[in-house]
């Protein structure tokens, strides 16, 4: 049901009732810019249900025509309306069809409806029939605007999912999979809290079970605790008894030792008294004896550097004399020499003026020579000669000077000349050139004028668009704000169930050999399957198997940094690993890659193992290495068919045999063509390491939020424009404001600009034009000036000449000189070399003159006096010095021998103190024997004593800690502890002796620590609080020895009671202390329940409760489950109903448009899905090769290539749902003439029997193949536009009766159909 009219009133610049028409099967509308060709397919847009506000428009009463004057805010009285008629073709006429006319309009208020047949219906009526001619007004298959092929080309994956939904009408089950959706996941929840509940439970009754047991175990560790505590303490208790008495009959021994030793101490320190007295009084005499002999030596050392002084300057005054006598000798002599050397200079003066008579001679002959047929002038000639010619210069002065100022007034008028004439010719050139200038002034501002204009419009719309956009920009942000805290939310989720997720041993260990690396060695990166993971799960298996043991490794950034990895795993002995080095791996060549990629392209069964597998772009080189270039394939029938040919038979050398095949079961065909098949175990634990359920929903719920998340981000980036990066379409927008504005503003300056240049370049032009006429004027003077001092000149050189001949003349007549000038010439080198040697020879005769008068004037004697002066003064100094000398020399002697006799005295006295000293060392010596000796006595009895303290301070704490612990000690009755003690409170089995002996230690400790604080030289004593160690009287003891006196041994082991070293000390306390800390340990981590009995008998009864609560939740699971599933199937059946149709249309579409003789196959183009099980979850691509091009991404085709490919595609669209007609609305602009030539081919074949073709153009090739001409222009008077209709089918009907080409015009031609003056033609009104 073709479209046949168009009826227009008052539409946009359509301005009354207009009818356009007959649309026949390929109808090209055209006109020029700004006629109205946009506006029709608005028209067509607006009633086909488009709103309008795609129609560049913000309301429907921007949609009326606005008659010529009418402002903008003035309220119109006009309506508008739009109508489409559709006639049945001929197979609807068969069926009964009828023609329907749809309408829409608008009242002058702007509020608008729908017409069927001239029937008001409402919108949802108007849909539904325009959807049962095969219109679908939301997936607008029948329009094709400006820019709609650039941005089809330029859509991204998910916008091609949501195109293609709308098209396949899978988008109206969106809504039920959404709820179907919900309701299944609060099934699933509702069945898992039952789950939990249950386990809960039956957790709870098991940690009951346990506690009960827990709490009878308790009580019995508590006995076993208090038993061992009995044992240990008793055992310490007896032990310290056993020191105890050991320790105080040592102490007694080292007290009787240290008494004798005190006694020897006493007499050895006076005897060393008495020695270091000797020493002191002999030390006194060595000092004084040493003051004596140092006051000697400062003496001697005061007069030794007076009598070297001396001597210094003898031998000073002696060189000076010397000196002076031989000046005395060598002045005499000059004097006896003077007379010689005058005579000498008398000499060279007369011989010099015998060269200058020489020189005269020979000037006298040279003039001779240089003149033989001319008089030759004397020298009072020449001399006269001269006086003369300065006469003549004198009388010539002022006629010379009147001369040279006509010369110089000469030079300055032909200077001036020749600057007025170069002044004229740049004046003339400048008057060119600022014609010049003005005339591309007045250009440039005409275009400037026009661009200003056009800014200005554009600025006022672009500031509209960035309002616009702002405010939808907040409300993006908002939501986006909202999208990002639910996604962070699902992102802390997914690493909470990471971190749960339970490893094995070894993966343990290698996950924390991993975290080691990372943190020793920034270069690690991780493992290879943390890295990546493969794009859908369906591809789990197949990219477990393909990459092997490769997905395991460890990958790093360099090959060293994999060297010290290994190095640090052997040195921590933490396994072993493999390492994958970024800058050293070898991966399969980008053109075998690319090779393989465009052979399995075509085939949707077949994809490269690279491609499935998601992975940040650096560590894209170890997924390459890992997988290489294996393919994946559906199954093993289609990985036999790739790598064996379809005949079964695998080709040898060709390029399939060395394709390596992975199917999605984990069936595997290697390079070498063996196959293998089946999983283990350990593949699948490794490809379900992608596949957890749980955390693949909340991924995916993530990958729904980050798909609205991106969309908003497409929207607010402008529509799928992803070329512009990260600029967002606000940006843009704003971008575009500013720099309209900024255009607008330097349009104004450089139109302020201009027009200032424009009155400049007048006013010079002025200015020159006034400076012609005045230059052309000073070079006529110039020239008349340059005649008359020439003139002068030639008089001026008369009056020289006849002034110098005045002088000249009577000199001539009197030497018989005919020629002056001609004599000067001849001999002025002659007189010049003469008067240069003469005056070299006057100067040496003078310089020698003067010379002979210096030397005759000089005084020679009064040196010699002033020397032989200066040399009577050095000889008495010289006397008074030796005279000195021989008085130091005397008293030095007389020093020395005193120094020396004092030497000897000191040397006598430092040998008796060395006696006396080494006396009194020898005695100190055995003085500090015998304190050492009585110090480490001393030290022993203190440290002993200290040792008996500790132990009873031990014995004290002992107890006290066992009565802090409520350690239950065995007593025995009072009767028996008296018998077990004596009046002092010693234990059975102690004599009185050794009490008595306590005694007496004691006091002679007492008397020893007197003793020892008595003696000043002592260097050690027993503290003050030592006498109390042994005092049995201290109230604190004595009860420690009665409480340890009731302890009841009996109970004891033997073994404990056995006599103990250090060793095995240390080992009996380890192992009472290990047995305790074992029970205190097994104590410590019970907490006994005392109503855990209770609790059981009460959880055992609520679990069987649970069970009916459970099985309901699994049947309501299962219920949502298959409603959910019924929905998915449906929605995926028609979108996949849709994808494989418009599939296989856009390859056969495509190659028809690219076939040529040249390429007869054509090109290929071809879908593909991210995700087949549900594809409007993921993203399609779109992908094209043109002929002999291999396999790019839509990014990388050239504008042409895209527009065609993106054509291809929109056909393909249209045939799955086939709108009645299809309108374009310059698809072309991409277009070179080959590829308009297909796609020109292609339309006119497919309107012939497809469909009918509406297409708006400024190309002339659609002209020439179109069936019928609307063309539209401009009414200038009404400001609106106006149609013509050109019916083409009567032309080819004329060319066929003729049997000739269709002619242009009278002249013939090829075929054109731009102009047909006389063609039959409809004019709308």
């Amino acid at each position: 049901m073709p479209v046949t009219y168009l009826e227009l009133e008052n539409f946009k610049s359509y301005g009354g009732v207009q009818r356009i028409g007959p649309f026949k099967s390929f109808t090209s509308i055209i006109g020029p810019n700004g006629s109205g060709k946009s506006n029709c397919m608005d028209a067509l847009s607006f009633v086909l249900g488009v709103q309008s506000r795609d129609l560049r428009s913000h309301q429907m009463k921007d949609l009326i025509f606005r008659p010529p004057g009418q402002k903008r805010t003035a309220k119109s009285r006009l309506r508008a309306s739009a109508a489409i008629t559709f006639e049945p073709d001929d197979a609807d006429n068969d069926e009964g069809g009828e023609t329907i006319k749809f309408q829409r309009t608008i009242a002058p208020s702007g509020v608008g409806d729908y017409r069927i047949n001239g029937t008001v219906v409402q919108y949802k009526e108007y849909e539904d029939r325009l959807a049962e001619i095969g219109v679908l007004v939301k997936a607008r298959n029948f329009l094709v605007f400006q820019g709609d092929v650039e941005s089809l080309a330029r859509k991204s994956p998910s916008e091609f999912v949501e195109l293609l939904e709308q098209i396949s009408l899978s988008v109206e089950l969106k809504e039920p999979y959404e709820q179907a959706l919900k309701a299944k996941e609060e099934a699933e929840a509702a069945t898992l809290f039952c789950y939990n509940k249950q386990k809960g439970m039956k957790g709870e009754r098991r940690q009951l079970k346990e506690q009960k047991e827990e709490a009878e175990r308790f009580h019995e560790l508590l006995q076993q605790k208090a038993t061992l505590q009995t044992d240990y303490y008793l055992w310490l208790l007896y032990h310290m008894e056993v020191d105890r008495r050991e320790r105080e009959s040592q102490v007694a021994d080292l007290k009787e030792e240290l008494h004798e030793k005190e006694g020897l101490e006493q007499k050895h320190t006076a005897t060393l008294k008495e020695s270091k007295k000797k020493a002191s009084a002999a030390r006194r005499q060595t000092q004084a004896a040493d003051n004596q002999r140092i006051k000697l030596a400062g003496e001697v050392d005061k007069l030794e550097p007076s009598f070297i002084q001396v001597e210094e300057e003898i031998k000073t005054f002696e060189h000076k004399i010397v000196q002076d006598r031989e000046q005395v000798a060598k002045k005499k002599e000059r004097a006896e020499q003077h007379d010689t050397e005058l005579q000498a200079l008398d000499d060279k003066i007369a011989l010099a003026r015998k060269d200058l008579q020489e020189l005269h001679d020979d000037y006298e002959t040279a003039k001779r020579d240089a003149a033989p047929d001319q008089v030759t002038l004397t020298q009072e000639q020449e001399e006269e000669y001269e006086r003369v010619r300065e006469a003549a210069a004198a009388a010539s002065v002022q006629p010379r000077r009147e001369l040279a100022t006509i010369n110089k007034k000469l030079e300055t008028a032909r200077a001036k000349a020749s600057s007025v004439q170069t002044e004229l010719e740049a004046v003339q050139k400048r008057r060119a050139e600022v014609n010049r200038d003005l005339k591309d002034l007045t250009d440039r501002s005409n275009r400037v004028s026009q661009s200003l204009e056009k800014t200005d419009a554009d600025r006022k719309l672009a500031e509209q668009e960035l309002r616009k956009a702002t405010q939808e920009a907040e409300l993006s942000e908002r939501r986006r704000e909202e999208l990002d805290m639910e996604i962070e939310k699902i992102d802390a989720t997914l690493r909470e169930a990471r971190d749960d997720h339970k490893k094995s041993r070894d993966e343990e260990r290698l996950m924390q050999a991993i975290r080691s690396l990372k943190s020793h060695f920034p270069g690690v990166l991780g493992r290879l399957v943390d890295l990546c993971r493969p794009a859908q799960r369906r591809y789990n298996l197949a990219v477990t198997v393909a990459a092997g043991k490769d997905m395991d490794a460890i990958v790093v950034d360099t090959r060293n940094t994999g060297i010290e990895c290994i190095r640090y795993l052997r040195e921590q002995r933490v396994g072993t690993a493999t390492f994958l080095p970024l800058d050293s791996l070898q991966v399969p060549s980008q053109e075998s890659s690319e090779r393989l990629r465009a052979r399995i392209a075509p085939d949707g069964r077949f994809r490269l193992a690279a491609d499935v597998i998601t992975c940040d772009e650096s560590i894209k080189k170890a997924v390459l290495y890992a997988v290489g270039n294996t393919v994946v394939s559906d199954d093993l029938n289609a990985a036999r068919e790739l790598c064996f040919g379809a005949g079964g038979r695998r080709r040898e050398g060709g390029e399939e045999s060395s394709i390596k095949a992975v199917t999605l079961g984990g069936a595997v065909i290697s390079k070498a063509g063996t196959m293998t098949g089946g999983v283990t175990n350990e593949d699948s634990n490794r490809a379900g390491r992608w596949d957890n359920k749980a955390v693949q929903d909340l991924r995916d719920k993530r990958e729904t939020l980050m798909t609205e998340r991106a969309g908003l981000d497409q929207r607010d980036g402008g529509g799928g424009r992803q070329s512009l990066g990260r600029s967002t379409r606000i940006e843009e927008l704003r971008n575009n404001f500013n720099s309209l504005t900024n255009r607008a503003d330097y349009s104004k300056s450089d139109m302020d600009f201009t027009k200032r240049q424009l009155h400049e370049k007048k006013t010079l032009l002025k200015s020159v034009e006034l400076q012609i006429p005045q230059l052309q004027d000073s070079l006529a003077r110039a020239e008349r000036d340059i005649q008359k001092l020439d003139a002068a000149s030639k008089k001026a050189i008369a009056a020289v000449k006849a002034a110098e001949d005045e002088h000249l003349g009577p000199f001539r007549d009197a030497t018989g000189l005919k020629d002056l000038q001609a004599y000067e010439q001849a001999i002025r080198d002659s007189r010049d070399e003469f008067n240069r040697k003469k005056r070299t020879v006057m100067e040496h005769i003078t310089h020698l003159e003067q010379q002979k008068e210096y030397e005759s004037n000089r005084d020679l004697q009064e040196p010699i006096v002033k020397l032989e002066k200066r040399l009577k003064g050095h000889t008495a100094k010289l006397k008074e010095a030796k005279k000195l000398q021989k008085e130091l020399q005397r008293n030095l002697k007389a020093a020395k021998k005193a120094l020396k006799e004092a030497d000897d005295a000191v040397a006598e006295a430092a040998e008796k103190e060395k006696e006396l000293e080494d006396e009194t060392k020898a005695l100190q010596k055995d003085f500090r024997e015998f304190q050492s000796e009585r110090a480490a006595i001393s030290k022993a009895v203190a440290a002993e004593e200290a040792a008996l303290e500790r132990l009873r301070g031990k014995l004290h704490e002992t107890l006290q800690r066992a009565r802090v612990e409520e350690v239950e000690l065995p007593l025995i009755d009072s009767e028996a502890a008296r018998q077990r003690k004596t009046r002092s409170g010693q234990r059975i089995g102690e004599s009185e002796e050794s009490d008595d002996m306590e005694e007496d230690d004691e006091e002679d400790g007492t008397t020893s620590e007197v003793q020892d604080s008595q003696e000043r030289t002592q260097t050690s004593a027993l503290p003050t609080q030592m006498s109390q160690y042994s005092n049995d009287n201290n109230p604190k003891i004595v009860a420690d020895k009665n409480e340890a006196a009731k302890l009841d041994f009996s109970q004891m082991r033997a073994d404990l009671k056995q006599p103990l070293g250090d060793r095995e000390e240390r080992r009996v306390r380890k192992e009472f202390e290990d047995a305790r800390t074992k029970i205190e340990g097994e104590i410590e981590g019970m907490v006994p329940n005392m109503k855990a009995s209770e609790a059981f008998s009460n959880v055992t009864q609520k679990l069987k409760d649970t069970g009916a609560d459970f099985d309901k939740a699994k049947d309501d699971s299962r219920k949502a489950s298959a409603e959910f599933q019924k929905v998915k199937k449906e929605r995926s059946k028609r979108f996949m109903r849709a994808f494989n149709h418009i599939d296989e249309s856009l390859k056969t579409i495509y190659r028809d448009m690219t076939k040529s003789s040249k390429h007869p196959l054509g090109g290929n183009a071809y879908l593909s899905l991210d995700d087949t099980e549900e594809p409007y979850k993921g993203g399609m691509k779109f992908n094209a090769m043109p002929p002999m091009k291999r396999f790019r991404d839509m990014e990388q085709l050239s504008g042409g290539e895209k527009t065609v490919a993106a054509l291809a595609l929109l056909f393909a669209i249209h045939s799955y749902h086939p709108a009645p007609f299809f309108v374009m609305d310059e698809v072309d602009a991409a277009l070179d003439n080959i590829n308009l030539r297909k796609v020109c081919n292609y339309i006119q074949q497919r309107s012939q029997t497809d469909f009918q073709c509406i297409v708006i153009s400024l190309k002339d090739m659609f002209y020439e193949r179109s069936e019928s001409l609307v063309g539209i222009c401009k009414d200038v008077g009404t400001n609106s536009s106006r149609t013509l209709t050109l019916d083409l089918t009567t032309y080819d009907k004329k060319e066929k009766k003729k049997g000739k080409k269709r002619t242009v015009s009278e002249g013939g031609g090829p075929r054109k159909r731009q102009a047909l003056p006389s063609s039959p033609a409809t004019v709308a009104n």
